[in-house]
């Protein structure tokens, strides 16, 4: 069976600023991996080479058997994407952005309908019928994000920062969502801050810093004895320097 993703000799390079640098791996169908690393690290850059919204620099990707480089679309179709940015029509309604995504994944209006009210009434997204994306609150605009990277039914998921922003009660039927996703076979590539939330879901973590692979495995495979994800990779990326200003 082929990899769901497999990068290799990945590198991304914005002038000189080197953002991904020489990165591979692979995951399997099913799979939950969790990409975490500090700020700049190259997290996003590597799932938008991933999306193929950004090309590599040298290296390639190959999405569910379809190489990026020369069969892009046919992997997009098989993606759903989440990213931070959110990159939203505001100017639609909430209903009118998932009928715009729905059809230009071949879905039918009816269908789109059905799968658009039982994603509203999952996530609680309740906004008027009249309401402009842009009138929506972050929290709202992230639900909305979800909702059109799930529509279509995607094979692999990718998830930039999913939680940031997000109520509680809304948080827990996300995290429920994404393991009812992965039992069905689907595989979720997700990126957070909040590692506590990437070490209770995630069961593949890796870990980038200043654009490498720091760490790549299963949780228990990475760290040793009974150490926390935080601590796992503080140790990884180096100490973080100690709290505390001089003036307080």
């Amino acid at each position: 069976m082929a990899p769901a993703l497999e990068l290799k000799g990945v590198t991304k390079r914005f002038g000189e600023k080197v953002a991904v640098d020489d990165l591979t791996l692979s995951i399997e169908p099913g799979s939950f991996l969790g990409l975490v690393g500090r700020n700049g690290a190259g997290k996003s850059t590597t799932l938008k080479m991933a999306t193929s919204l950004v090309e590599p620099t040298s290296g390639s990707i190959t999405v569910l058997g379809h190489d990026l480089r020369h069969d892009s679309l046919a992997a997009r179709r098989l993606m759903g994407v989440m990213p931070e940015d959110m990159a939203l029509l505001e100017l639609l309604t909430g209903a009118q952005y998932l009928h715009f995504v729905g059809r230009m994944y071949g879905l039918e209006d009816a269908e789109i309908d059905k799968r658009g009210a039982e994603l509203f009434d999952t996530l609680d997204l309740k906004p008027g019928t009249r309401t402009l994306v842009a009138d929506y609150s972050f929290g709202m605009k992230k639900k909305l994000a979800l909702c059109a990277a799930l529509i279509h039914g995607p094979k692999l998921l990718f998830l930039d920062e999913p939680f940031e922003g997000i109520d509680a009660i809304t948080n827990r039927t996300i995290k429920d969502i994404l393991l009812a996703l992965q039992a069905k076979g689907v595989t979720l590539v997700l990126t957070s801050h909040i590692l506590e939330v990437v070490e209770k879901l995630c069961p593949l973590i890796a870990i980038i810093d200043e654009g490498k692979l720091k760490g790549f495995g299963t949780f228990d495979e990475l760290r040793q004895g009974g150490e926390s994800l935080e601590s796992l990779f503080v140790n990884l990326v180096g100490g973080a320097p100690r709290g505390g200003l001089s003036w307080l």
